[in-house]
This record gives C-alpha cells, structure tokens and sequence, in this order.
C-alpha cells in the first residue's frame, strides 16, 4: 500500500492512498482519479511512502490531510521526518520517496 502527496497545477496538495501507485497516477494524469485532483489539475507526484497495510495506508491518509500546508510542504522537501506521524503505522524502510514519478 502507498500514501502519496501529488502537487496539483493550482498548487495545491493532494494526499491519497492506493495499492497501486503505477496505475492511481495514471488514473489522476487521465483525468479519472478524485475529484479534488481533476478540478485542481493534474501536476506532478510530490512525494509517497510505502506502509504494510491498507489499514495503516488510512491511518497515515488521514494523518497527513489534518496537517497544515506548510506542514505539508516540508513532508516534501524532507519525506523522511515523516517519523513523527507514523506512531503505530508500519512504514517500509525502502518506500520513503519523492522526485520523479514510477
């Protein structure tokens, strides 16, 4: 399971959770994923993480849509301090990630 953070065209933030990254992303570029996405247009993948379970995959959702925009913004820059929301929440060492999409 993934928890990603793609940055929209308007400049907003868009947080999500998917089993398949490959294929949610390609499903928010064609204009098919969440409605917030398709109104703020499509940009790019910001960052993702990947964690063991759906059920911490909504945990950490949940988490990162209650913290700020600049909050956000620095989960961007530096996706690793991510530790601090992950009390609970199995995150695989390898599935910390940001840059170019997969």
């Amino acid at each position: 399971m993934w928890v990603y953070l793609l940055r929209c065209r308007n400049g907003a933030l868009y947080c999500g959770q998917t089993a398949n990254l490959a294929t949610r992303l390609a499903l928010h570029r064609a204009g098919r994923g969440a409605r917030f996405v398709r109104m703020a247009g499509y940009g790019e993948l910001a960052a993702c993480w990947q964690v063991a379970t759906r059920t911490d995959a909504l945990k950490l959702e949940a988490r990162i849509k209650r913290l700020s925009r600049a909050e956000k913004q620095c989960l961007v820059s530096h996706p690793g301090q991510l530790a601090d929301l992950c009390d609970g929440i199995t995150v695989c060492p390898a599935g910390v990630a940001h840059g170019p999409e997969p």
